[in-house]
């Protein structure tokens, strides 16, 4: 009796000690600071040195919407501006404002970047404790299961005997029954946790992804924002007699364009060395028969994945796999790099695609792994082949649909099967109807952050300077 009323007691404490573990929590004053000043400065990440993480979560979220709301009212901005007269100090003035909203989406990154790796921080941190409570249950399940096989030995008479009064006995029989009652119980919990670990393993994943994602949508974005303070000073520098006379000579060479671009294309062995834009766009237009997808809208694509010096398709990797093993490889000058290629999930397909094509797939190049690390652990790989850096495992998808239209054996390094494999990804993405979500799918696959989305509006601005130049090929009747 007394035993059971100090069980009661203690069950009574560990109830009041759950209720209050779980009702109250520590309350995050979040002081109040001047956006314009702290935000725009990059101040905010000095303050959050001084803050605790909760504090600092905060502080990322107040300037996070404060920049969104930026970017939004400067984009609106820049659609009247460019609805304005063509005189230098619009273009000037335009041109401010492109900068400004590329600072805010710059900012924007950076504390994107920051909020996610907190978020994967908790996320890892979740998976811990999951992993210490999937031992826990181990361990109750062994103890409950050693209790019951002592129990299980002991004989039909020996219990009786062993046993003082009728009561024991029954006390032991239902001592058993509560064994297996409990086991069962753990085992149900242990099978629970062990379904959450995967759950949260799948979403550490895609957090991390969206990390490696966010780095380099940064890099576009200060690549552009360089590009745009140049053309700032370049415009500065002019007269507006010098500007109205530009704009008028660029005129006639976008007129004269087609005299000096390539109109055919013949490809020239199975590795293409990029080609330039009279050629891709006879490509981009057969794409487009094919597919329906914006012919202009597949070049901008193919820009972003591997223009270079001039031409599309001008770079399609700078690492080969050399230990198919580990995925591990080189850079073209023979450095070593690591994780070129997911080993398991890739290599073996890339091994068959290369193979099938003649090609060695050591001396094959693919791009390499931008390094990317969460609590100095790594993630991520490279391997994204030809100029629509697809990875092995979807040209695997897309191999046979390509082979039915080009009649031959697909290879990503042919230009051609790039554009044709690329505008079959694009439709699948939904391009015929909204080619923004389109371009994050093929950057980002089916979810995306907000903070990625330069990436979309990069290829979709891309894709409007390219149909300017291909009306212009189709009104000089190429």
């Amino acid at each position: 009796m007394q035993l059971k009323s100090f069980l009661n007691v203690l069950n009574k404490n560990l109830v009041l000690g759950l209720l209050i573990t779980g009702i109250i929590f520590p309350v995050i004053s979040v002081q109040a600071y001047n956006l314009d000043v702290i935000c725009d400065s990059g101040d905010w990440q000095t303050e959050c040195d001084k803050l605790s993480e909760e504090e600092c979560k905060a502080l990322c979220n107040q300037c996070l919407t404060y920049f969104n709301e930026k970017s939004a009212k400067v984009q609106e901005e820049l659609s009247e501006t460019g609805a304005a007269k063509k005189t230098l100090q619009t273009q000037i003035a335009s041109i401010n404002k492109k900068i400004s909203n590329l600072n805010y989406q710059i900012s924007q990154s950076q504390l994107s970047i920051k909020s996610l790796g907190f978020q994967i921080g908790d996320t890892e941190q979740s998976i811990s404790k999951t992993i210490s409570d999937i031992d826990l249950q181990k361990q109750k399940m062994a103890e409950i299961l050693r209790a019951a096989q002592t129990e299980d030995k002991k004989s039909f008479i020996e219990i009786i005997v062993t046993s003082d009064s009728l009561s024991d006995f029954f006390d032991d029989l239902l001592y058993l029954e509560t064994l297996d009652a409990k086991n069962n119980e753990v085992l149900a919990n242990y099978m629970d946790l062990q379904g959450s670990l995967e759950s949260k393993k799948t979403n550490l994943e895609q957090e991390t992804t969206e990390l490696k994602n966010l780095v380099i949508v940064q890099g576009l974005q200060k690549t552009e924002s360089t590009k745009t303070k140049q053309d700032k000073e370049y415009y500065l520098g002019l007269t507006e007699a010098q500007y109205q006379a530009q704009l008028k000579e660029k005129e006639e060479i976008e007129k004269k364009a087609a005299e000096i671009s390539k109109r055919l294309f013949e490809l020239v062995g199975e590795k293409s060395e990029g080609i330039e834009f009279g050629e891709a766009v006879k490509l981009a237009q057969y794409a487009e028969s094919v597919t329906g997808v914006r012919a202009a809208f597949i070049l901008a694509i193919i820009h972003q994945e591997s223009y270079n010096n001039g031409k599309f398709g001008g770079n399609v990797g700078q690492c080969y796999v050399t230990n198919f093993t580990t995925g591990s490889g080189t850079d073209l000058k023979g450095n070593p790099k690591t994780r070129v290629m997911n080993p398991t999930r890739d290599v073996p397909l890339f091994k068959t695609i290369t193979q099938n094509l003649g090609f060695d797939p050591s001396t094959t190049a693919v791009s390499c792994w931008m390094p990317m690390y969460s609590k100095g652990v790594p993630y991520g790989w490279g391997g994204a082949m030809g100029p629509a850096q697809f990875i092995p495992s979807t040209w695997n998808i897309y191999a046979s649909k390509i082979q039915s239209i080009t009649k031959r054996t697909p290879n990503p390094w042919s230009i051609q099967d790039a554009f044709i494999g690329a505008a079959l990804l694009l439709k699948d993405n939904g391009a015929t109807t909204n080619e923004f979500n389109a371009a994050m799918r093929y950057f980002a696959g089916s979810s995306w952050s907000k903070s990625e989305e330069f990436y979309g509006r990069s290829v979709v601005a891309t894709a409007k300077g390219y149909q300017t130049d291909i009306d212009l090929l189709k009104q000089a009747g190429q």
